[in-house]
């Protein structure tokens, strides 16, 4: 093995980071994923800047908070300008290719108004977050009375290829990938997105689901890449609802293996008003019963078995191959799933089954032989990955624009100066219900900083919310109004009004930039505050002096 000549991303949606056996799950074995670990580094407090698909992958794809780059919801577009991990690696000689979900949500109006032709090599990098496109897949392809949720970019070149394997319907994602079937009808669906089902069988073979499909396109892919060294975003939609899995996945969990909720009656009397509102929601109050857990816990267990099958495959592909001497390989998700902790289900808020990931990093090169197996428990943060990524691609720093820290040092087993505290953040102005508690859009925002022990939240307009994760694990007793924590309140306001103050927008000009711009020659052009010529030396006024010169052309 020797230094890392690509790297393969790889990000599940919607994966708790103790869903694993190596984060210490005690029924579901994830050997695949864990034998990853086994010869890389396991990061155990990482955190996504943001517990929402679309505003957590854009943060790891700028390397930038989300109170930067601006697209804070699913919906909300990254605004044209914003350099991604793609455009970066690319300017260090190392494309960038996706197969899967980015989530991306393309600014149209910008491109608009700058004349950006989408037919174009850099109006297409544009409109598909700075990647080179080998397959997009967002994967949701659900349909309502008034249209389909995502027409362009769900699951629409699956669909074609299932009809192709003979799925025939209007919508076969739907209709067999995320499908049973009726017990006393066997032609009717049963749909995943009835929690009810979720221990069915989907329709269709294992080999055609989601899962397995999407690692043969990336298989695909590293077939033909050449020698041109490549970062592939390898980006699954699975274990994310629906909760429904192909046999055999589908029962090889069963309630007998469902954890203990992790929940407290207190947290019903006590709930912050933003806490409460997504609490009394419809998908809370479903993930509140106990049945609901029982049937969706084993069916997302499932999926997650499926997916580390899939890793073994693609492992054993990348040995097969020679490519896994000279690959860097990161495993992530893009936020958690309550499943029922707190009295919840999604994702959303700062808990840890939502705001906290797994990610595991194996660097093939002889100086991370230190660290293989290890742990690290140092804060780490969505957007340490590009940097991370633009520093294995050979590239210079650019700490002017990305505003994580590379985990280099963390893998060769060196102890750099690192950050005190996180930062996660959350919009819920697109929330029907939950916004009510703004008095506008723009201030229906959520801000936690979290470090080794505290963890605090700021809503705009209402009390804080504050939990001791060494004495309180689960977060279940809320010392946002205790008189005894005022100091620590205190100190984690004057952490995010610092983060806050940071400078984030000057990605134009780099310190050494403007450093070099502080010693520019005075002998060009203005000359200002100068009361008399004679007050300066006379060749720095020679222009300004005598007759005016002759014409001379342009």
């Amino acid at each position: 093995m020797g230094k890392p000549k690509n790297i393969l991303f790889i990000m599940f949606d919607q994966l708790r980071w103790d869903y694993l056996s190596c984060a210490g799950h005690p029924h579901l074995q994830t050997p695949h994923i864990d034998a990853l670990a086994a010869e890389g580094v396991r990061f155990t407090r990482a955190y996504v800047q943001s517990p929402v698909c679309g505003a957590s992958r854009m943060s790891f794809y700028t390397g930038r908070y989300v109170h930067s780059h601006g697209a804070t919801w699913n919906r909300v577009p990254l605004k044209v300008g914003e350099r991604t991990i793609g455009d970066h690696l690319r300017d260090a000689g190392m494309d960038c290719w996706l197969v899967g979900k980015t989530h991306m949500k393309a600014d149209d109006e910008g491109m608009a108004w700058l004349g950006i032709d989408r037919e174009s090599v850099i109006g297409a990098r544009v409109e598909q977050c700075g990647f080179d496109v080998w397959e997009r897949d967002d994967g949701m392809r659900p349909e309502g009375p008034d249209g389909l949720y995502d027409e362009k970019y769900g699951a629409a070149v699956y669909n074609d290829w299932l009809r192709e394997n003979g799925y025939h319907s209007a919508n076969p994602w739907h209709d067999f990938a995320n499908s049973g079937r009726k017990d006393d009808d066997p032609q009717e669906m049963a749909s995943g997105w009835f929690l009810k089902n979720a221990r069915k069988a989907a329709a269709i073979r294992e080999d055609d689901s989601e899962t397995p499909y999407m690692t043969s396109r990336a298989i695909a892919f590293m077939q033909q890449a050449g020698d041109t060294p490549w970062c592939l975003h390898l980006s699954y939609i699975k274990p994310h609802w629906p909760y429904i899995a192909p046999a055999p996945y589908n029962d090889m969990y069963g309630p007998e293996h469902v954890l203990a909720v992790a929940r407290h009656k207190r947290e019903l009397t006590e709930a912050h008003p933003v806490f409460k509102a997504f609490m009394d929601g419809r998908i809370g109050k479903a993930f509140s019963r106990d049945e609901v857990r029982e049937a969706v816990i084993p069916a997302y267990m499932g999926l997650i078995k499926q997916c580390d099958d899939q890793m073994g495959r693609l492992f054993a592909w990348l040995r097969d191959t020679g490519r896994w001497d000279d690959t860097l390989i990161v495993l992530t998700s893009d936020h958690g799933d309550y499943l029922g902790d707190h009295w919840m289900g999604e994702k959303d808020l700062f808990h840890e089954p939502s705001v906290k990931v797994p990610l595991i990093i194996r660097d093939p090169s002889p100086q991370a032989d230190v660290t293989r197996g290890s742990t690290c428990d140092a804060l780490v943060e969505a957007i340490d990955l590009a940097p991370t990524f633009l520093e294995v691609a050979g590239g210079a720093e650019r700490p002017h624009i990305l505003e994580g820290r590379s985990l280099m040092p963390w893998l060769h087993g060196q102890t750099p100066d690192w950050r005190d505290y996180v930062v996660s953040e959350y919009d819920y102005s697109m929330n029907p219900a939950v916004s009510k508690l703004a008095k506008d859009p723009s201030s229906a925002r959520l801000f936690m900083i979290a470090d080794a022990r505290w963890k605090f939240m700021h809503a705009e307009g209402m009390r804080p919310q504050l939990f001791d994760l060494q004495n309180d694990p689960l977060e279940y007793v809320d010392l946002g109004e205790s008189a005894a924590h005022r100091d620590i309140i205190a100190q984690m306001n004057d952490r995010l009004a610092i983060w806050a103050r940071r400078l984030s927008q000057r990605t134009t000009r780099t310190d050494a930039q403007i450093i070099t711009e502080r010693g520019r020659s005075p002998m060009r052009g203005i000359t200002l505050g100068v009361y008399d010529e004679a007050d300066l030396p006379q060749e720095m006024t020679q222009f300004y002096r005598g007759r005016p010169r002759p014409d001379q052309p342009s």
